[in-house]
This record gives structure tokens, sequence and C-alpha cells, in this order.
């Protein structure tokens, strides 16, 4: 239909034929010309061609300077350039910056820490506050190029020379706030080290150093290198013995051993002829732990303050006990280091508690870090494959979580980050129904509601769970506080702070508070008339005096606990300044710290006094002197609160409960000598600054004195001993038996008016009229003057 007709250039025909050697060829094309964006100074002045290199190549030559100028802006397009290139200038500029001042900012251990909580919260506590998951991160930084912190203590708290850092909710940190107001509101410079107690840490850098005395035993080499004395291991029958506690007492409190499997292993490490046993790192720590418990229920075995003959701190020391296989276990971990297994994570932790009991911070914060790594790398931060028979799946849990409860204590303990990251976890919580318990090897009646012994371990890791999580809001909350460091907030803006802080933690402690009442009855400790159990009414425990002595236990501690982390949780809201606006729900926390220290002297001093139940158990007096040194940070902080003079009680309390622990605790006598010389001084400072409502009482009370016996002018121009009376002759109200006849705090009402009528000015604040050295003298005031004017 149609026809597509192809064209054809002219000579395109011709182009099959082969051309002819005469053709011209094609002309090349013109190179493109180099353009140069912009000439050197140098090379426009001369109007020489300049390139794109800096340097350019004429200068280079010349060996001169090759600069350009500022870019002169003519068109848009230069202006955005221009304004882009200065954009990432300023953002090289603040990344410099911040790097300078990180590498700038030093951490400040003087004595010009903080008296108050902002804006450090200064108490505050720990060791900071965890992401979403439950680790801490650093805070966001929009808007704010300096990144905030958490505060800390560098101390020597061991016999070491190198100062070690605890964060702000530890009990050193709080000890350092109480110390520094102590020596400016005193006018002393007492170290801090004297408020802290004697302990084995003081006399050994660790649990397998030598003493002294120790130096002087033959020894021989382990097959780790440690030197061990011949006569410090134990006899078969001993053995037996030590074992033997261990199920009694730390099993159904630390879950972390099979009991059937265990004696299985602990039979097959005796030869035929049952004279020697076989190296078991495993073992070796059951006995340790066990020893140091053992030792411990022997009365006499400490400093017993009652008792004429007092014990030295040395190597009968009780938290030290068990060393040597203590340090044989820790000699035989070495090789299992990189092929760990279940029983090398069992003994990581159960080396953690006997550290933590022994007053080893540092080294069971270390020792717990390599029992975290451990579990992560046997996989036992995931839930266990359904394939797995349920009794190691049901171990494998609780493994993990005795190490997420050991974590939690030591990391909020010592105010330091926390090792292990709930966002990275899925393991579940460990069963507890009779199921689980009767497979778990250990057999124990159960107790009722579906309540056995493996109850505990479940609400124990419920609890730290609760308390975590308030614990890390609060830090989280704090490092989000908008200020300046450098700046110093006023009283108004500290007030603010702290108060938004109790604001905020207030759902945190509704949870602790839902978490009481879903604890199973079946491990509460009741209350005699009609009290509350985990509550702060100071109503009397109701120990079942029939029930199993793991039972009793396992209630205490769980109590106990509760109140412990209460206090620590609590304690950075007692601060040592007043604030000039109402703080409220601060003050209330702060009398909530003191309410629940109360509560656990209380229920120590009870336990201790009638039962044995928490006898030897070194955490116990760990959790008092965390308790005592909380009360006297508050009485000197709130002198005229309500709580206050319960408040001294428990403090008295204390002296009783120490008492009791120094039969097996040798650091106990130290404790009740600190805390008495605390209490001294908390006194004497409540007498030197009375109170506004008392100091308004005493001017009114004064004022009306005045009127009823008006003074003249000429009344207060006599000299000499002449007696001060009113223009109608009326004598001056007979002195008491105070020194001035006025009670205590009347002397700042009297100050101007003995000023100006005796012309001079007193060499001592009014407050501490009432020290001159007048003791021994009668009440006449004349006599008085002319004495301390002769002393003067």
């Amino acid at each position: 239909m149609f026809t597509t007709f192809v064209g054809m250039a002219p000579g395109a025909a011709e182009s099959s034929a082969p051309a002819s050697p005469e053709a011209p060829q094609p002309p090349k094309p013109r190179p493109k010309r180099s353009q140069v964006a912009r000439a050197c100074d140098w090379c426009r002045v001369h109007r020489i061609k300049c390139d794109n290199h800096l340097p350019c190549a004429n200068c280079q030559k010349r060996r001169g300077q090759c600069s350009q100028g500022a870019i002169e802006v003519r068109t848009l397009p230069h202006a955005y350039r221009k304004i882009e290139r200065l954009e990432n200038r300023v953002r090289e500029l603040e990344q410099e910056l911040e790097v300078e001042r990180r590498g700038s900012k030093g951490i400040n251990i003087g004595l010009n820490t903080p008296l108050t909580t902002p804006p450090s919260l200064a108490s505050c506590g720990g060791s900071g506050p965890e992401s979403t998951g439950g680790t801490f991160g650093p805070p966001s930084d929009h808007g704010n190029p300096e990144r905030k912190r958490l505060e800390g203590i560098h101390i020597r708290a061991t016999r070491s020379q190198q100062e070690t850092w605890y964060g702000p909710s530890s009990l050193f940190y709080f000890i350092r706030r109480v110390n520094t107001y102590l020596n400016t509101s005193l006018r002393q410079t007492r170290s801090i080290n004297h408020m802290l107690p004697d302990s084995a840490n003081k006399l050994y850098d660790g649990p397998g150093q030598n003493s002294a005395k120790d130096l002087n035993h033959r020894s021989f080499p382990t097959p780790g290198g440690f030197s061990v004395s011949q006569g410090d291991y134990l006899t078969p029958t001993q053995e037996e013995y030590f074992i033997g506690l261990f199920w009694q007492s730390f099993h159904t409190s630390i879950p972390v051993l099979d009991e059937v499997a265990f004696k299985e292993h602990y039979q097959s490490l005796w030869t035929t002829s049952g004279r020697e046993r076989k190296p078991s790192a495993l073992v070796d720590i059951v006995i340790a732990l066990c020893v140091q418990y053992g030792v411990a229920l022997q009365p006499g075995s400490g400093q017993g303050t009652g008792s004429a003959e007092i014990l030295k701190l040395d190597s009968h020391d009780a938290t030290i006990a068990g060393r040597w296989h203590f340090q044989r276990c820790q000699s035989l971990l070495t090789s299992e280091l990189e092929n760990p297994t279940i029983f090398t994570l069992q003994c990581h932790i159960l080396s953690t508690v006997y550290l933590c009991s022994g007053a080893f911070p540092n080294m069971s914060d270390s020792t717990c870090t390599l029992a975290v790594r451990t579990a992560f790398m046997l996989g036992l931060h995931v839930d266990p494959p359904p394939e797995m028979p349920q009794r190691e799946r049901e171990m494998r849990k609780r493994l993990w979580w005795t190490l997420f409860v050991l974590d939690s204590k030591i990391s909020m303990k010592l105010g330091r980050p926390f090792l292990i990251d709930q966002a990275d976890t899925t393991c579940g919580v460990p069963g507890d129904d009779r199921e689980v318990a009767t497979a778990s090897g250990t057999c124990l009646a159960p107790l009722g509601e579906d309540v056995t012994w493996l109850t505990f371990n479940v609400h124990n890791a419920k609890l730290f769970q609760a308390a975590r999580a308030a614990y890390t809001a609060f830090y989280k909350k704090q490092l989000e506080t908008p200020y300046n460091s450098g700046d110093r907030l006023s009283e108004e803006e500290e007030g603010r702070i702290i108060e938004s802080h109790a604001d905020y933690l207030a759902p945190y402690i509704e949870r602790m508070e839902d978490w009481v009442k879903n604890v199973p009855s079946a491990i509460k400790t009741k209350r005699q008339d009609g009290g509350i159990p985990f509550s702060t009414d100071s109503t009397p425990l109701d120990i079942e005096q029939f029930a199993s002595l793991w039972l009793q236990r396992q209630r205490l501690l769980l109590e106990l606990m509760y109140h412990n982390l209460c206090i620590n949780l609590f304690r950075p809201f007692i601060r040592f300044s007043t604030p000039t606006i109402p703080t409220p729900e601060a003050d209330r926390l702060a009398a909530e710290c003191a309410g629940h220290a109360i509560q656990l002297t209380r229920i120590m001093h009870q336990v201790l006094s009638s039962t044995s139940i928490l006898t030897g158990w070194h955490e116990s007096f760990q959790w008092q002197w965390n308790a005592v040194m909380s009360l006297i940070g508050f009485v000197i902080a709130y002198p005229q609160d309500a709580s206050t003079p319960a408040a001294k009680s428990a403090i008295d309390l204390t002296a009783d409960v120490f008492e009791i622990f120094g039969k097996s605790l040798a650091s106990a006598a130290s404790a009740t000598a600190i805390s008495r010389d605390l209490r001294a001084q908390a006194e004497m400072l409540t007498k030197a600054t009375p109170n506004e409502q008392q100091q308004q009482q005493q001017q009114q009370e004064l004022m009306q004195k005045m009127e009823e016996s008006p003074l003249t002018a000429t009344s207060w121009g006599t000299s000499g001993d002449e007696t001060l009376v009113s223009a109608n002759s009326t004598a001056m109200p007979t002195p008491n038996n105070n020194t001035w006849g006025f009670d205590e705090g009347m002397g700042a009402p009297l100050h101007g008016l003995l000023t100006e009528s005796m012309d001079m000015a007193f060499p001592m604040d009014a407050q501490d009229f009432q020290m001159f050295p007048w003791l021994n003298m009668s009440g006449d005031p004349a006599i008085q003057w002319s004495y301390y004017q002769q002393q003067v």
C-alpha cells in the first residue's frame, strides 16, 4: 500500500567505493579552553594565567604565598554557596569546641561539693540512667552542646592508695555530703575516712591477700600459682558440715545450684581411699561461702563490744574466713575462661556473693562483670529452646535472673552503670509452681496458695525490676534537667528542681507499692497489733514460731531488701539547706527515707535480740550501716521535723544492734563508735542553731518581759556592778539556772541591746554565748562577766 523511500545523503553512494588518497581529512575539534573559577591574588594582579590548585603552579615556582581574597557575592547562587560554606565551618567549630570541653572537664572531689541536691540532685544516687531497655546511655544533647554527667566521688575505701569512683547513689557519696556539711557548720576539717568503719578490706587487698601473721606459715603452690598454707584446708568431716550449711542458708535465697547434681559431683571427686578430693572450683567456693557464714555463727568470732577480750581485726575475721578455698577456686577458674560452662558461671556468681559479704565492693563489681559476660557467652540471656529438658531450662532462667538481681544490687549500691540491658534479653521469668519446685532437685514442702521455696526468687527479681525502673527514671530525669554546670543555681531554682524530681518519681513509687500488694502472704512476715507488712508503721513483727528457718529468713530478707532499696531511692531528697519556696513532696520523700530506715532498724533489733535467723548474715549488717548513716544525715538536715525524735531513737537503738553484730563481725565496734560520734555532732549542731519558730517565741517572751518592766535610758547607763533597775525601781526577774536567766537561743535578741549598753562587740556569735568558760561559777552575771574579761 505505502512505499517507504530511504533517502541517501549526497556522496553516500560513492562512500562505498574506495576513497582516493587525495581525499581531505576532517578538521580536528578545537580543544576546550580550561577555565579557572577564580585566579589567586598574585596571578590576578600580574594578569598571568592561573590554575585551580592551591597553591597554584605560578606561586609554587616563585615560592611565594598563594592566597585568594574574599569572594564578592554578586549573584544568588554565590550567596547560597557562601551560606553553605559558613554553616559547614560553624559545625566544624562546634565539634572542636565539644571535644575541647570534654577533654578539659574534670571531676570535682574537694570539699566544695554542693550541700543541696541540685544541680546534680547531689545526694542522688547512682550509677546513672538506663536507656528505655534498661542500660545507661548518654542524655540527649539537642539544643545543648554540653553533655551532662552524673556526679560522684573518688575515695580510697580499701587499703590501696588508688582512689576509686562511686556514683551519687552510693553511701560513700552521701557520707561525703554529711561530712562536708559538718565541717562547714562546725568549722572543722575532718576527713571522710573517719566516717568509714574498719573492715577486712582495710587490711587486705583481697580475700587471697596474706597478712604478716599468715606469711609465717609454711606454704605450697596450688595449680594456679597461688601460695596456700597446708593447715588451712578442711577435713572431709568439716567439709560435709559446711556444705550442709549451704542448703540451709544460701541455697533458698540464691537458687543457682541443683542440689542433686552438686551432691553427685561432690561424691565423684573423692578417690577410692577417701583421703583426698580432686580439685573443684565449684566445691571450693561453696565451702568458702559457708565457712564465712559458719564462722560468724560462732559467738566471739568478731569484736564483741561488751566483752573484755576484744579480738583484733586479723586473719580470723569472719568476713574473710574461708579465703583459702576462695583463692583456690579463683586459681582453678583461670583454666576455664576460654571454655566456660554452667559450673563456671555458678562459681562466678557465688564468688560475687562471697566478696559482697566480705565488704570488697570493687572486687565484687569486677567478679559480677565477669559473671555477666560468661552468661552472655553461654546464651543465658535468650529464652531456652523448648526441646531442652524442663529442669535444665528452669535452671538457666534462675541463673540469669539471679545474676540480674546481683547486677542491679551492686550497681545501685555503688552508683555505677548497669551491666545487663533488659532490651537485649528475652529470657523469661523462671517458674515457681509445685511442678517446677519438685523438678529442681530440692525437696521442701509447699507453702500453699501455689507458693513454693522458689517463689521468693521470683518476687525478689520483680522487686529489683520495679526499683531499677524508678532508679533509672530518676537519674535520667536528672540528666535531662536544663542547667549550666558552671552556674550556681539560686535557692528558688533548686527548690523547683527538687520538687519536680519528687513529682516525677511518684508513678514509679506506686509501682513499688503495687509490688508489695502482689507479694503472697505466705512469704510475708506478719505484724503485731494489726500492723501492715512492709509498712513503716513501727509495729513489731509477729515471727512465726514453728516455721522453717529458711522460710523465716526468706520473709525477712524480702522485707529488709525492700526497706533498703527505698532508703537508697529516697535519700537524694535529704538536703542540708532549706529552699526559699515550699517543697512538700520532696520533704515527704525525705521523711519516707527516714521512715524506712527507722523500720529497718527496729526489725533488725527485734530479730537479732530474740532469734538467730540473721545471725552471721553479713549483708544485714551492711543494710543496718546504710540505714543509720541515712538517719544521721536526716537528723542533721531536719532537726525540727516531726520524724526527727523517732530517728534519734532509732540511732540510739543502732548501738544495741551493732553490739549484737560485734559478737561475730569485727567491724561492728568501729561502726558503733562512728554512729555515736556523729549523733553527738548532730545534737551539738541542733542546739547551736535553734529553729526560726523557737527564735520567734523567745523574742515574744523577751518583749513581754520588757513591757512588764520598762527600762529607761538612765537604767541602761549604769556602770560597774550596779543592778539594772527599771524607772519605777522594780527589779529585773531573778536569773534561773541558765547563765543569763533566759532559755537557750535567746542570745540573739539581746545581742544588740548588750552591744549598745556596753559599747563593745561580742568576740563570738550570739549562738555560742553560753559556751563561755563559766561552768563552775554562780549565776551572778557580774561575777561571770568579770571572769570572762580576765580570761580574754
